[in-house]
């Protein structure tokens, strides 16, 4: 059960599309492996989500946890890096197991790292395997590489992961499903006189102030943690909601869309925040020129740009570059993120999306700049105001 009952009941931001993440304690019994207690509702949650045309992805903690029962007699507090990988490796199957165990679709594991998310490239190959394995009604469940990642190169915990993960595949909400049901102005569990604060509409250093220590020890995370997610999620438009993951009816609530924990606003909408980055963020040398009727297509509404209406690039860019893209009379009128590098887009030219396997030999998607990842010069250029022309 939850630490208190009684939290007034409030209403979720509209959603198509939203990050889970499951702390360990809602995965680890007391002192031994993996139950699924907890998750078993919070796996009828993403079932429902799914049955009603939505879009859940996954990021579960817990790995380290089961391995640690699995080689508890190797598994002391204070290990080192090496020991600590090493019961993430053998925690990752049994953690995955679990999750397929409890759904009809098909399960597939994510491990990233900070390397993966600092590097445009492979952070554009994973947004695509995320994309393509929710086309696919394959549940992604996304935890860190633990094996792989050296401290400090690590996202750190799976709060901060979650955050990461809901801006990279545009989540419209992030959900936190954890052992407190909500923030408090005090550590509930040594101050009886704390209050929950259900609405947070920023997050201000009074509110982080609330934040209590460090996480238990089946996980890394705690209140800090989240508040730190909430605040990453916030700054790409993506609301975050905090509730109790061992109060059954907490999520059964869920899947009528309403909230009994706290909602933490975000900072205008999603595409108000990306299409900021995007208009203001530092592009590549190069660009891209189009035609007339894709100069056309992407002022009258959202719409990809097609090799077809490509007639070049200029200068030289890479794969997952900002660019500028012009018309004939190199006029600016749209900014993305460019699907190929520059040498690609110039045999592309022109051609139909069909034909870029066999241009190149491979293909990295239909659009040259996919309509998420565009942003036209007539567009919003700061969060909540529209460019006036």
């Amino acid at each position: 059960m939850s630490l208190h009952v009684g939290l007034p009941e409030q209403a979720l931001p509209r959603w198509r599309r939203a990050v889970l993440k499951v702390g360990s304690n809602l995965l680890a019994a007391d002192g031994g492996g993996l139950t699924p207690r907890y998750a078993e509702k919070l796996a009828g949650f993403i079932a429902a989500s799914h049955a009603a045309g939505r879009q859940v992805v996954l990021v579960s903690s817990g790995a380290v946890a089961a391995g640690r029962v699995l080689l508890r007699q190797h598994a002391a507090d204070g290990a080192g890096l090496a020991a600590r990988q090493a019961l993430a490796a053998l925690g990752q199957a049994p953690m995955i197991a679990l999750w397929q165990s409890l759904s009809a679709r098909p399960v597939a594991q994510v491990l990233l790292t900070h390397d993966d998310l600092r590097s445009r490239r492979r952070y554009l190959n994973a947004r695509a395997t995320l994309r393509e394995l929710l086309v696919l009604d394959v549940l992604p469940v996304v935890n860190e590489n633990d094996t792989v990642a050296v401290d400090e190169l690590k996202l750190g915990d799976n709060d901060n992961l979650a955050a990461i993960v809901a801006a990279l595949v545009d989540a419209d909400l992030l959900l936190i499903a954890s052992d407190v049901d909500a923030l408090y102005s005090a550590d509930p569990r040594r101050d009886p006189a704390a209050t929950a604060i259900t609405h947070v509409p920023a997050l201000t250093p009074a509110i982080l102030a609330m934040a209590g220590g460090s996480g238990s020890a089946a996980g890394t995370g705690g209140m800090r943690t989240k508040l730190e997610a909430a605040a990453k999620a916030a700054a790409a438009g993506i609301a975050t909601a905090l509730f109790s993951g061992r109060d059954a009816a907490t999520v059964q609530a869920l899947q009528h869309d309403r909230l009994h924990g706290t909602l933490f606003a975000a900072a205008g909408t999603r595409m108000q925040a990306r299409k900021y980055w995007l208009r203001h963020a530092p592009a590549a040398p190069g660009r891209i020129r189009i035609d007339a009727g894709a100069a056309d297509a992407l002022a009258g509404g959202r719409v990809s740009l097609l090799p077809g209406g490509v007639l070049g690039a200029e200068g030289e860019f890479h794969r997952g570059d900002l660019v500028e893209i012009v018309d004939t009379g190199e006029r600016p009128l749209a900014r993305g993120l460019s699907q190929y590098g520059a040498a690609e887009v110039r045999r592309l030219a022109g051609r139909h999306s069909r034909e870029i396997d066999g241009v190149l030999g491979y293909s990295y998607g239909a659009e040259v700049v996919h309509r998420d990842d565009l942003v036209t010069v007539g567009e919003i250029v700061m969060p909540g105001k529209e460019l006036t022309a």
